[in-house]
């Protein structure tokens, strides 16, 4: 039973990443946001192993930090 609560979000994440797979990025804009992403879900998981939750914290720290690298690339551009 529990992989037939877990397929609908596996197959939405596959979906994500082929449709994000097909978008043109600027190479330091996915730099930028690649970085962020990774030093969030470093940060996410140090959180995760002393409080628990390690995967949900993990990839809440990732998308925190994929958006915190994207908002500073804009920020770099715009200057």
């Amino acid at each position: 039973m529990r992989v037939r609560t877990k397929l609908p979000a596996a197959l939405a994440a596959i979906a994500a990443v082929l449709f994000l797979g097909g978008c043109q990025v600027n190479q330091k804009t996915g730099e930028r946001t690649l970085t962020g992403a990774a030093v969030g879900a470093a940060g996410g998981a140090a959180v995760g192993l002393i409080t628990g939750g390690f995967v949900a914290k993990t990839l809440t720290g990732a998308a925190a930090g994929a958006a915190g690298g994207f908002v500073y690339d804009q920020i770099k551009k715009n200057q």
